[in-house]
């Protein structure tokens, strides 16, 4: 996933905000693991004086909250903390495809666009491997050429069933199989 975890207009800082306006840490805690459950209510309370003491206060106290929130997110991925990074960063083009599917319920934008990148993506790779077949023949490097564009394309069809296949964020062992 692009950094939009990490962004302050991802899905990590924006239920932290909300956390922070309702005055209510259960908000944001489905965002981190259970085992950082206890830093980030101990960091909420901790601010919940300071956001009260005027602009520049509030404005330290909900970076702090922020950062604990993505930093303790990140680490339940197994990934690094490397900061916040600002809104409005170009996350490409599925995420808010995934978005809006969420928002509507509905997967067929995400899956008409992924559909089509795919396509386009097998007939370029596979058109490559026709035009080396054609010259395979000629000579032992041709044909090596032809082998790594065929076992190439083999192998990227390979990942892209794997991926497919894969676990969704944070449910690890519950991807389907379609052996």
């Amino acid at each position: 996933m692009p950094p939009h975890c990490d962004s302050l207009d991802g899905p990590v800082v924006t239920a932290a905000r909300q956390a922070l306006e309702a005055d209510d840490v259960d908000l944001v805690l489905p965002f981190v693991p259970e085992d950082g459950e206890a830093e980030v209510r101990a960091v909420f309370d901790r601010v919940q004086p300071v956001l009260r003491l005027g602009d520049a206060a509030r404005e330290v106290a909900e970076q702090l909250f922020f950062e604990t929130v993505v930093r303790v997110h990140r680490a339940g991925e197994g990934a690094p903390y490397t900061g916040l990074t600002p809104a409005g960063q170009d996350v490409g083009p599925v995420i808010p495809l995934a978005e809006r599917a969420i928002e509507t319920g509905s997967p067929d934008a995400v899956a008409g666009y992924l559909t089509g990148l795919l396509q386009d993506e097998l007939e370029q790779r596979l058109e490559k491997v026709n035009a080396l077949a054609a010259l395979k023949d000629q000579s032992v490097s041709e044909a090596r050429e032809y082998v790594e564009a065929m076992l190439g394309f083999e192998l990227y069809s390979h990942h892209l069933l794997e991926a497919l296949q894969a676990a969704a964020h944070g449910d690890a062992g519950n991807g389907h199989s379609h052996g």
